[in-house]
């Protein structure tokens, strides 16, 4: 296999974007990431896309996306793994120029989910669910993970405190990031009295609804000095999958489709979590990052709440987690997000993050995530 590095990245603010088309979103983040990295042409484009076609009724995005981009006649398909699409395509893409396939690829995701009702767009989520054991008996995703939250708390007296200091750290962070949906400050007497949505989380505690693309630029790490900027390499990539519904899984304090993932993209790259300098790991829920980050072993188990209210995931703390403002501040356009922890990696990585830079950072960790850990994808990148 070849090395492989991220030479360009593109995307834009993102929110509820109602005059724009789903290819419009998606063409203007692979321009800017086009620009960035000073190419005009790709060798071939993978488009990470939960369901477009409940959302805005477009399937074959591939061949939208390539035909509106100008990139006509070049492989171009689109992946889902539901809400890890986007860090599915990221990986296709890798696994394309490592394997000597194309030189040039495009990895992006897109995800326009404003354009229906708020029960409809649950209902399209919900598809990440098991439908017939849990989406048809009424089950959403909020009460899907305030099960797992639950659970966690009784196990290791995970306190609502430590749920919402998730929320006010990202929050914090996306006030620092032009292109979050929501940049402000929330506190953590505000997330535990906002609107109960199921028990014990609260609407502060969920990641919102967003229109919203990223894309990134992968070539060969030999070729990097040919373009505009300084290559990130990828140093290890991993992907599993767990039991779709809950109810079949022995723990649900754990992620394993996350810690396969993980030790798989730490193996390859011969880092260990000890190693991470930062990471942006999936908050879909505030209970999702602690659980993930415990089951990167970033923290042992049971320690990721703590951890969280003591400061450790904090900018300057000792292992910043989300320092983008993550699902919870910058938003979910569930196609796009594994791209979009792509894009804030290889900025921070370049020392191009602004006032949220992570000092020093060399080596950064992306997880992203589909339905309630049904799949996982995981990523190193490092400074070359």
């Amino acid at each position: 296999m070849r090395d492989v590095a991220v030479i360009g990245v593109g995307m834009q603010k993102w929110g509820e974007l109602w005059e724009r088309s789903t290819r419009d979103i998606f063409v203007e983040s692979a321009l800017l990431a086009m620009d960035d990295a000073g190419v005009n042409s790709l060798g071939a484009m993978y488009i990470g896309s939960m369901t477009p076609g409940l959302f805005t009724s477009q399937e074959h995005l591939g061949s939208v996306m390539a035909d509106y981009l100008g990139q006509k006649n070049i492989p171009s398909a689109r992946v889902e793994s539901a809400c890890a699409s986007g860090g599915l395509a990221f990986r296709m893409a890798f696994m394309d120029v490592a394997s000597g396939m194309h030189d040039v690829v495009l990895a992006g995701g897109i995800e326009k989910m404003t354009d229906i009702g708020g029960g409809d767009a649950t209902h399209a989520l919900a598809t990440a669910a098991d439908m017939q054991w849990e989406g048809v008996q009424g089950v959403t995703f909020p009460g899907l993970y305030a099960m797992m939250a639950v659970a966690h708390m009784n196990k290791y007296g995970t306190t609502r405190e430590q749920l919402a200091a998730v929320a006010v750290k990202n929050h914090h962070n996306g006030t620092m990031n032009p292109r979050a949906q929501f940049r402000m400050e929330v506190t953590v007497e505000g997330v535990i009295n906002s609107t109960k949505v199921a028990d014990p989380l609260n609407i502060l505690d969920c990641s919102p609804i967003t229109d919203g693309a990223a894309a990134v630029i992968l070539v060969p790490a030999d070729m990097v000095k040919k373009f505009k900027k300084p290559g990130v390499k990828v140093i290890g990539s991993g992907h599993a999958t767990d039991t779709i519904a809950l109810h079949d899984r022995e723990d649900l304090t754990t992620l394993s489709a996350v810690t396969e993932a993980a030790e798989q993209a730490y193996k390859m790259s011969e880092k260990d979590a000890k190693d991470i300098d930062l990471a942006e790991v999936h908050d879909c829920f505030t209970i999702a990052e602690i659980i993930v980050s415990e089951s990167l072993g970033l923290f042992e188990r049971g320690k990721g709440g703590p951890a969280v209210e003591a400061g450790e995931t904090s900018l300057g703390g000792r292992i910043p987690i989300n320092a983008s403002g993550g699902l919870k501040s910058k938003g979910h356009p569930v196609g796009a997000t594994g791209v979009a922890q792509i894009v804030e990696l290889t900025e921070q990585l370049r020392g191009e993050a602004g006032d949220r830079q992570v000092s020093g950072a060399r080596v950064g960790l992306a997880q992203n995530m589909g339905g309630s850990g049904g799949s996982s994808l995981v990523h190193i990148l490092e400074v070359m």
